[in-house]
């Protein structure tokens, strides 16, 4: 059954690279993972672009355990030398936009769950949902779903991680900053330059140490990644507008993280654009990440954000394919390792259910 349901979830993926869904653009794909529910005699449900579905012998006194992972992705880059909507297999490789995030991911937990589906007395419920908006960190996304689906006790993400432990992920703040100062005419002199101001504040940002490192987060990261100010070549701006980009360890909250830089920073405004992204982790004695590491699968933090940002219960970020290939020009996943997720996948559960 594995090894057939292994090359039922390669032909899924190769139809999701060939339909687009870019994010809150997923309408088509949704009705691919429909097809395959349909196929398995599995009911589901459907909001908006979100598919989800629980196990057959669902019991309410037992706890939940969520299945995860988007089919959305963000537009191909222009260093594409393949289509990007086009499944090419070449040398063991499968190319197409989302192969690797999170295409892989997807079609292994769609795989798994249908392996474990009409199983009777597991130890825990099994909800998957197929999200949408993930890249974008949309609305209408995970999010939107946890007020439908049964509430989750401890959740799986799939993102791809080497089938590594993902047991920490950081969170994200971004900021808009202000630095003003006294507008001006270039040829006359201007002591409250807004521009010139600017420099101390961004060296600010460069040298900031917040106090608490984490185990497996380490530091918190703040970068600034956008600066805009002025209009014409002779007339000095009144202010200059930053976008800071923090990455947060769970040893902090997003709150903490906004007090401590609308105290400390040198900005004459700093404002968070949403407190939602938070950091997640999952304790080292949870029975999943003890069963992962008899599998002898390693445990990392990881600094990327995924959809483990909106959930409160514990979660575990663990996916075929690898991080580093995600959102990259000819993007791929090897099918040696969509074969592997689907069988650590099913291995771990079978430890916990």
């Amino acid at each position: 059954m594995i090894e057939r349901l292994t090359t039922e979830a390669i032909a899924l993926l190769k139809q999701l690279i060939e339909t687009q869904s870019f994010s809150t653009e997923e309408d088509q794909t949704a009705l691919r993972i429909e097809a395959w529910f349909n196929t398995h005699n599995i009911p589901f449900n459907r909001n908006q672009n979100n598919i989800w579905a629980s196990n057959k012998y669902f019991d309410e006194t037992k706890p939940t355990l969520l299945l995860n992972s988007h089919h959305d992705t963000v537009k191909p880059n222009n260093g594409y030398t393949k289509d990007p909507l086009k499944a090419i297999v070449e040398d063991g490789k499968l190319y197409g936009l989302g192969s690797n995030d999170a295409g892989g991911c997807l079609v292994a937990l769609i795989a798994t769950f249908t392996y474990f589906y009409d199983k009777k007395n597991l130890n825990y419920n099994l909800v998957i949902v197929a999200s949408a908006e993930e890249e974008n960190s949309g609305p209408n996304g995970l999010n939107s779903m946890l007020a439908i689906i049964p509430e989750i006790d401890v959740a799986i993400v799939g993102e791809p991680t080497l089938m590594n432990l993902a047991i920490a992920e950081k969170g994200l703040v971004v900021f808009d900053a202000k630095v003003k100062g006294t507008a001006g005419h270039a040829a006359h002199p201007n002591d409250d330059n807004a521009i010139y101001k600017t420099i101390e504040v961004l060296q600010w940002f460069k040298d900031y140490q917040f106090a608490r490192n984490s185990p497996t987060l380490g530091d918190v990261k703040m970068t600034v990644t956008q600066i805009n100010a002025g209009k014409q070549h002779n007339a000095i701006p009144s202010e200059v507008d930053l976008v800071i980009d923090v990455r947060v360890n769970d040893k902090y909250t997003n709150e903490q993280i906004t007090e401590i830089l609308q105290r400390k920073s040198p900005c004459t405004s700093i404002t968070p654009r949403s407190l939602r992204l938070n950091s997640s982790s999952i304790p080292m004695n949870h029975d999943l990440v003890e069963a992962g590491i008899e599998l002898e699968r390693e445990t990392y933090g990881s600094p990327t954000l995924s959809d483990q940002a909106v959930l409160s219960c514990p979660s575990l970020k663990l996916g075929p394919g690898d991080s580093t290939r995600s959102h990259t020009a000819d993007e791929f996943i090897y099918l040696a390792e969509i074969e592997e997720g689907i069988d650590i996948y099913i291995k771990l559960l079978e430890k916990v259910l």
